[in-house]
């Protein structure tokens, strides 16, 4: 639930706690169902809260997986979905936000239309490219197109300086590749290996549509991949990517100019509309490779590489031979048995072109003042609960303690919606046109990002949108942030009692707030800037515990001989692991957490750790399993439950788990950081 670039009013505890209403036994929110009492809570406490839905759940056909998480976004899309028949159904006044989201969501709705159209709006674009004749009109095509979020081989975008977290500067990162990551053109596997060979298929297809003989469809793709290896070559491995230090490279742009001529940064960055003097250069070796592969690549070849990078960008919103095209490659590497509805598509393009706007409406309908007041007083409590923590570690010293609690006190909370929201003003929105109002909406997204270049930070701005069942962490800002979205069933819920409260939405606020201080958070300072306020001693103790974390999760297997990658998810399960003992301690302020009475057939404990395993339970597809384990910096839902647990005492305790019960660790190898 972080971000990869990233990611106090205090309430009185004791008053929050005395004045919460107890459940009675009879509130429908008591019973806990679905339990597998014939399996052992210590074997693996995820299937034996999970494993009777987990067997009869069905995946929907046009899902590569079901149940909470990220999968909550199916039935969101269709609440989504509902606004948005509303309001594309209704009179709306000119320029309004509901005749914006309305006009967008029917225009591409009209399936008609757009199959009528093929790649008619594209052309204008391929023939830019047909006219490009050396490097320089080149580069000047990659940065135009970039201005619509049509990125190749510049990924440029502005956010905080590491250094210097109040001021936005100008960044690039590693960018000029279709699969998912550099390591799908290495790998030697099967599976790997099929979806090299969909990929190629794909980039073929997509010349094919537009004119191209077969023979020759077939040979530009493999100049594609080709080309894409090479530059995949440069790129760093999603573990290489969690090094703070290692991808921050601040330079001076006229150095740069000087040391990759080819490029023409400052051509470039001109064509962007980025006046700067300085520029982070995320990773380095692949904009140096870039810079050669520019010159010694032919022209002619750059041409298709180009060519293929705008029609796979653009091919959801042309007709159905290309959207069918992207769908046969993304069901290889997803597992996605059919297309999603046309409706649920267009939820989510609506969501990400006009979030905020969309978001005035959902909040509207979905999110109500008491769930909010509700949160802002669990996520006070779990920060008490962390000082707690913080003041008792055995390994820290008192003046590391004393900057943590500093870091912890200063943390931004932000909860259900922006304060203000986003104007789309500027937005033009037609009725019929589904590209060009595409086009039109990354274009206005591009600058909305640009004109924050060498300004100071706007912290009251979101980084995501108030529908969508995520949180996140953002180190730079140094704030948590929990959209409405994810403040419902089976995550929080008002009218639960505090033991499904805290074991949910608990554990995610405790997850997030761990973020601060995980392996990357860590590196920052309360004001969000990479600084070291650690003494030397205190950070090599949790740099040694942090490699006990990947030593744990690098045991985990998942499909068979595949296994948890501990180096690239450290920061997710740490959060996991501290996030679940926050909780719990917050959890045992209330007063059905001092009790510890009975409730629905199980103890307050017992009901805390059930939700812990319910909020990740999920079913999904191999395939996509495969890419959550390459690609996704959490570990997969299973080790979100079985990890934590087997490092918290109050479980075993909880469950009265047993040294020959498959889960359990010695007290001595159990993991306890924050």
């Amino acid at each position: 639930m972080k971000k990869l670039l990233f990611v106090l009013a205090i309430t009185s505890l004791v008053v929050a706690c005395n004045t919460r209403k107890e459940k009675k036994p009879d509130n429908p929110f008591a019973a806990i169902k679905g339990v597998d009492s014939t399996l052992k809570p210590g074997d693996n406490f995820f299937l034996y809260a999970n494993k009777i839905w987990h067997d009869t759940a069905q995946i929907p056909p046009s899902q590569a997986g079901v149940g909470a998480y990220m999968f909550m976004n199916y039935p969101q899309r269709i609440r989504l979905q509902n606004i948005l028949d509303s309001v594309s159904n209704a009179t709306s006044a000119p320029g309004s936000i509901e005749q914006k989201i309305g006009d967008f969501y029917a225009s591409g709705m009209d399936t008609v239309t757009i199959n009528k159209r093929s790649y008619d709006p594209i052309k204008p674009v391929l023939q830019t490219i047909e006219n490009i004749t050396d490097i320089s009109s080149c580069m000047k095509f990659v940065a135009d197109q970039a201005k619509n979020y049509n990125t190749s081989i510049v990924l440029f975008y502005v956010s905080p300086d590491n250094k210097n977290s109040n001021m936005n500067i100008a960044h690039v990162a590693q960018a000029g590749l279709g699969l998912p990551e550099r390591d799908y053109y290495f790998k030697t596997d099967p599976q790997t290996i099929a979806v090299q060979k969909a990929y190629k298929k794909y980039l073929s297809a997509l010349f094919a549509l537009t004119g191209t003989g077969a023979a020759m469809a077939d040979k530009n793709a493999s100049i594609v991949y080709d080309l894409e290896k090479q530059l995949a070559a440069a790129h760093r491995t999603n573990v290489e990517l969690r090094d703070i230090n290692a991808n921050y490279n601040k330079i001076a742009v006229a150095k740069l100019a000087q040391q990759e001529p080819n490029i023409g940064w400052i051509t470039l960055l001109d064509n962007l509309g980025a006046k700067t003097d300085s520029i982070d250069v995320s990773q380095p070796a692949y904009y140096a490779k870039l810079n050669g592969l520019i010159k010694s690549v032919p022209i002619s070849n750059w041409k298709i590489y180009l060519k293929a990078q705008t029609l796979n960008n653009y091919s959801s919103v042309l007709s159905k031979p290309f959207v069918d095209a992207a769908f046969a490659y993304n069901k290889v590497v997803s597992g996605q048995a059919v297309q999603k509805t046309r409706g649920e598509i267009m939820a989510s393009a609506v969501d990400n072109s006009l979030g905020e706007a969309l978001g005035q409406l959902y909040v509207k309908r979905y999110f109500s003042e008491d769930a909010k007041r509700r949160m802002q007083e669990l996520v006070n409590n779990l920060q008490k609960a962390f000082e707690a923590r913080i003041n008792k570690l055995d390994w820290m010293s008192d003046s590391t303690k004393q900057k943590a609690k500093e870091k912890l006190f200063a943390i931004t909370k932000k909860i259900g919606y922006p304060d203000k929201w986003r104007d789309y003003g500027n937005v033009n929105i037609a009725h019929d046109k589904y590209f060009e109002n595409t086009v039109a909406t990354a274009a206005n997204n591009f600058q909305f990002n640009l004109v924050k270049l060498n300004k100071q930070v706007d912290r009251t701005e979101w980084f995501t949108t108030p529908s969508t069942v995520t949180a996140y962490y953002n180190p730079s800002a140094n704030e948590i942030v929990f959209p409405a979205g994810i403040l419902q069933t089976p995550y929080f819920d008002d009218a639960a009692d505090d033991a499904l409260n805290y074991g949910g939405i608990g554990m995610v606020i405790g997850h997030e707030m761990t973020h601060a201080f995980d392996d990357q958070g860590a590196q920052f300072d309360k004001d969000g800037n990479v600084s070291n306020w650690w003494t030397k001693q205190d950070y090599a103790k949790f740099k040694a515990k942090t490699q006990q974390v990947i030593n744990l999760y690098n045991s985990f297997t998942v499909l068979d001989t595949v296994h948890i990658k501990g180096a690239m998810t450290v920061g997710e399960n740490t959060a996991d692991i501290g996030g679940v003992a926050i909780a719990y301690d917050a959890f045992k302020m209330t007063q059905q957490g001092k009790d510890n009475g009975t409730l629905g057939g199980y103890t307050a404990d017992q009901r805390f750790f059930l939700s812990v395993a319910k909020i990740w339970r999920v079913k999904m597809k191999d395939e996509f399993m495969r890419l959550w384990i390459n690609n996704n910096p959490h570990s997969t839902p299973m080790w979100r439950v079985n990890g934590p647990l087997m490092n918290s005492t109050h479980f075993y305790d909880a469950f009265h788990i047993q040294p020959s019960e498959k889960m359990y660790l010695k007290d001595s190898d159990r993991i306890h950081i924050w």
